[in-house]
C-alpha cells in the first residue's frame, strides 16, 4: 500500500514538473525570437477592433434605435386598423429628380424610348398618309388623337427632362437647376426642339389636313441618334441592335420610295401607262415590291414611257445604287466589329501552328496548344485579359480587380491583418493562367516565385515515396504557394509536386511583384516575415511521440531541465512552495536509489 501510494504522488509530482518544464520553455523560445528578430515587436498579429458601444435604452425602457421615426398612422376599416404611411410622405418619397444623368440613368434611357417611338410614327406614317389614301376624313379623328399625343411627348420632353439634364463644365459635375435650364437653352438641341414643334397645324383650317404640315415633326433625330448611344452602353451585345437599326435604314429608304412611286403615278393616272401602278391589289405592298426591285436592281421592270417616267426612274436608279452600296458597306462594318475578337483568335491561332509546323514540333505538343487556345477563348471570351483592361485607368482597374479577386484574396492566412490597400495593390498584380489536364503547376524542389490561387478548377497535390500519390485534392478558391514569396527560412522550394485535375484557371502573384509593393509598407512587410516564419516553423516541427506505460516516472536529468528553471530553484533559496518542490524531488531520487 506504501508503494502504490509513493508511485501515485510520483506520477502527480512528475506530470506537474513536466508542465511547469513546457511552460518555461515556450517562454524561453519567445525571449530568444524577440532577441533574435528585431521586426517581432508584440505577440499580437494585428490590432483587435473595439466594440462598439452598445445602445444606452431610454427612459421608458426602449433601446433608441427602436424608436420610430414619425408618428403612427392607422386607417379604420370595419373591424381591423391598417397602418399605412401618410400620403405627404409617400409622395416626397415618389417626386421627381431635380437633376438627371444622362449617362446612367435608366429612367432617362426609358423615356428616350417613348420620344424614339413617337418620332418614328412622324417619320414612317407621314409620308404614307401624303402618298396613300389612307387618311380619310371617316378616320381622321384616330390620326389627330396619335399626332397630337406625340406632339405631348416632344413637349414633356423639353420642359421636364432636358432642363434637368446635368452635364460637364471644367471638369465638374453641375447640378444647379439654373445653370441645366440655361445650359439647354443655349444648346443646338432646344433649337431643334423648338423648330420641330412649329405650330403649323393651324393651317390646316385653311388648306385642310395636309400631313405634309407635320414634316418639322421629323426634325427631333438628335433624340434617336442619343437613344442609340444610350442603349448601346447598357446592352451585352450591342452588335445585334446595330444589326437591326442598319436593317431598319434599309426598310425604310424603300418605304419612302415606294411612298414617292405611288406618288408618280397617282400624278401620271393610275393605270394609265405599263410603268405606273395599276391600281390593283394592296396598294402599298405593289408599291413596296416595285421599290425593292429598284434600289436592289433587279431589273425585269416596264419600260418608262413619258419624260416623267424616264427622270424618276434614273433618279431611283442613282440613288439605289448609292443607297444600297452605303447599307451594304455598314453592314459589314457592324458585323466585322461584332466577330473583331473571334477574327483576332482566328489570326492568333494560324500563326501559331504556322510557327509549330515551321519548326516541325511534335504532334502531342501541337494539339495541346490548340486545346489550350480552344479552352482560353471560350471559357474567357479573350487570350489575354491585360490586354483589355490596360486601356482603363488605373482606379477603374482597381475597382474590376477587387470584384474579382478580393474575396478570394482576402481569405489567405498569409495576408490577413495586412494593410487593406496593399491587399488592394497586389490585387492589380495578379495574373491569369489556364493549365491544361495533368499540366505540372509546380515542382517538388524548385525555387518557388509566385502564390497560385485557383479561380476555377481543380488541383492535386501529389506525394508519396513515388511522388505519383494524391495528398489532396485543391478546388476554387484555395490558395498555395503562399510562403515561398517572403523566401524565409529556406522555404522559397517547393515541398510536393501541383498537377492539375482537369482544365484549371489560376491567378499568379510573382514575388518580384509582392517585393515591390513592400516597399510602401514596411509594417506589412514584417507582420509578413513573422507569419512566415510561423507557418514554416509548424510545417517543419517534428510530431512529439508519447510516452509509452513502460516510461519512468522522473524527469530525464539534467540536459532536459532548463537554465531557467534552476536558476528560479537557486534563487528561492529553498523557501516557499519552490524549495518544498525541491526537497520532495530529493526524496523521490533517494527512494529510487
Amino acid at each position: 500500500r506504501l508503494g502504490s501510494a509513493t508511485s501515485l504522488s510520483s506520477a502527480s509530482i512528475n506530470a506537474r514538473l513536466q508542465e511547469l518544464v513546457r511552460l518555461f520553455r515556450e517562454r524561453t523560445e519567445k525571449v530568444k525570437e524577440k532577441l533574435i528578430d528585431s521586426d517581432v515587436t508584440s505577440d499580437d498579429e494585428s490590432p483587435v477592433a473595439s466594440a462598439a458601444a452598445a445602445p444606452v435604452p431610454a427612459a421608458g425602457g426602449e433601446l433608441e434605435g427602436d424608436k420610430p421615426l414619425g408618428d403612427d398612422h392607422y386607417c379604420e376599416m370595419l373591424c381591423c386598423t391598417f397602418k399605412h404611411q401618410p400620403s405627404l410622405d409617400h409622395l416626397k418619397s415618389c417626386q421627381f429628380p431635380s437633376s438627371i444623368d444622362p449617362l446612367t440613368n435608366l429612367m432617362y434611357v426609358l423615356w428616350l424610348f417613348f420620344v424614339v417611338m413617337a418620332w418614328n410614327w412622324n417619320c414612317w406614317l407621314i409620308p404614307v398618309r401624303w402618298a396613300f389614301p389612307y387618311q380619310t376624313p371617316a378616320n381622321i379623328h384616330y390620326w389627330l388623337l396619335v399626332d397630337y399625343l406625340c406632339d405631348l411627348i416632344y413637349l414633356l420632353d423639353m420642359l421636364i427632362f432636358q432642363t434637368r439634364l446635368q452635364f460637364v463644365q471644367g471638369g465638374d459635375i453641375i447640378t444647379d437647376k439654373k445653370a441645366m435650364k440655361q445650359n439647354y437653352l443655349r444648346s443646338q438641341r432646344f433649337k431643334m426642339d423648338v423648330l420641330c414643334l412649329l405650330p403649323l397645324d393651324f393651317f390646316y383650317f385653311k388648306v385642310g389636313f395636309n400631313p405634309l404640315l407635320r414634316f418639322p415633326r421629323c426634325l427631333k433625330y438628335l433624340a434617336f441618334f442619343e437613344f442609340n448611344n444610350r442603349l448601346e452602353a447598357i446592352l451585352t451585345k450591342a452588335y445585334i441592335y446595330r444589326v437591326i437599326r442598319t436593317t431598319a435604314y434599309l426598310l425604310y429608304s424603300l418605304h419612302v420610295n415606294s411612298c414617292l412611286y405611288y406618288w408618280a403615278s397617282a400624278y401620271e393616272g393610275l393605270g394609265s401607262t405599263s410603268w405606273v401602278y395599276d391600281g390593283e391589289g394592296n396598294s402599298y405592298i405593289r408599291c413596296y415590291y416595285w421599290a425593292v426591285k429598284t434600289l436592289i436592281t433587279i431589273g425585269g421592270l416596264p419600260d418608262p414611257k413619258t419624260l416623267f417616267e424616264i427622270v424618276f426612274q434614273l433618279l431611283n436608279y442613282f440613288t439605289g445604287v448609292f443607297a444600297f452600296s452605303v447599307m451594304i458597306g455598314q453592314m459589314r462594318d457592324v458585323v466585322g466589329a461584332a466577330t473583331a475578337g473571334q477574327t483576332y483568335y482566328r489570326s492568333c491561332m494560324d500563326s501559331t501552328i504556322k510557327y509549330m509546323n515551321f519548326y516541325k514540333i511534335p504532334r502531342t505538343v501541337q494539339n495541346r496548344v490548340k486545346t489550350w487556345y480552344e479552352y482560353t477563348w471560350h471559357s474567357q471570351g479573350m487570350l489575354d485579359e491585360s490586354e483589355l483592361l490596360v486601356q482603363l485607368p488605373d482606379k477603374m482597374r482597381l475597382d474590376m480587380a477587387i470584384d474579382v479577386n478580393y474575396s478570394i484574396v482576402s481569405k489567405v492566412a498569409l495576408f490577413q491583418g495586412c494593410d487593406r490597400q496593399m491587399i488592394f495593390d497586389m490585387l492589380k498584380r495578379l495574373r491569369s493562367v489556364v493549365y491544361l489536364p495533368n499540366d505540372y503547376v509546380c515542382k517538388k524542389g524548385e525555387i518557388g516565385r509566385e502564390m497560385y490561387i485557383i479561380q476555377a478548377g481543380q488541383v492535386q497535390v501529389l506525394g508519396g515515396p513515388d511522388g505519383k500519390s494524391v495528398l489532396v485534392t485543391l478546388k476554387a478558391g484555395s490558395v498555395f504557394g503562399e510562403i515561398s514569396l517572403l523566401a524565409a527560412g529556406g522555404g522559397n522550394r517547393r515541398t510536393a509536386n501541383v498537377v492539375a485535375h482537369g482544365f484549371a484557371n489560376l491567378f499568379i502573384l510573382e514575388k518580384k511583384d509582392l517585393n515591390e509593393i513592400l516597399v510602401h509598407y514596411p509594417e506589412s512587410q514584417k507582420l509578413l516575415r513573422k507569419k512566415a516564419k510561423k507557418m514554416l516553423r509548424s510545417n517543419n516541427k517534428p510530431k512529439e511521440e508519447k510516452g509509452g506505460p513502460g516510461d519512468a516516472l522522473i524527469i530525464p536529468p539534467r540536459a532536459d531541465t532548463p537554465k531557467l528553471f534552476r536558476a528560479a530553484l537557486a534563487a528561492t533559496g529553498g523557501r516557499g512552495a519552490l524549495g518544498r518542490l525541491r526537497w520532495r524531488l530529493k526524496e523521490l531520487r533517494a527512494m529510487q536509489e
